[in-house]
């Protein structure tokens, strides 16, 4: 095989679903996006809501996936999974992106190192709770590598995952390094209940809910 194309092939990622809808959660919340949702988790979240996103998928390459980004015309891109960043060639993709032009966000657990993600990526960092089930795999060091554009982000279970995130947010400075945000688990979490915490203990967050489940529930590609 020629080296050149042999070096193509290789520059694969396996997808589970490329669509385009409205940016429901962090920053760009109600935006145009194409999300770009890789295949694969290391983790199992007991509160999960894209277990479809743990298997299959299509091995897509780069300038295949690029050309479907561009088809939608739109400025905001979301790579998420699964846990995107378990494909090494994640990385590489943001990169591509981020050259493109287009305002780039990763969706991403916290339990894998951020560390080589190209600095132009608006990270998302989901620290998991301890109702996830997951708490044990948060890897604290990636809280060295948050920009001001970045956002950690808490998805909250009962009041015990409330108190933990809150005594997070506090060790950790997060407020003092970029955005955060708390998030109820749905149908777990009276989203007021979150809100009247976050009110009674004045902190320095951002309450959210997903949008895209308001609009539409949980359909998939959405």
């Amino acid at each position: 095989m020629d080296a050149a194309v042999e070096g193509r092939s290789a520059e694969r990622l396996r997808i589970t679903e490329i669509f385009h809808s409205l940016q429901g959660e962090a920053d760009a919340v109600g935006w145009r996006t194409v999300f770009v949702r890789l295949t694969g988790c290391p983790l199992r979240c007991t509160w999960c809501d894209t277990t479809y996103s743990f298997h299959g998928g299509e091995w897509r390459d780069l300038d295949g996936i690029l050309a479907e980004v561009a088809s939608y015309d739109a400025r905001h891109v979301c790579v998420t999974g699964g846990e995107p960043l378990a494909q090494k060639r994640c990385l590489l993709l943001l990169q591509r992106l981020c050259d493109a032009g287009y305002e780039v966000s990763l969706e991403t657990s916290g339990a894998l190192d951020v560390a080589a993600v190209d600095p132009r990526v608006r990270k998302v960092v989901d620290f998991k709770a301890p109702a996830s089930g997951e708490q044990s795999r948060n890897l604290w060091a990636n809280v060295e590598h948050l920009l001001p554009h970045d956002q950690v982000k808490f998805v909250l279970a009962n009041r015990d995952d409330y108190d933990w995130a809150v005594d997070c947010l506090r060790a950790q400075a997060l407020a003092e390094r970029c955005q955060v945000l708390f998030s109820p688990v749905q149908g777990q979490l009276a989203p007021a209940a979150l809100a009247e915490w976050i009110l009674a203990d004045r902190l320095p967050v951002r309450f959210q809910m997903q949008l895209h489940k308001l609009l539409w529930g949980d359909a998939k590609g959405r």
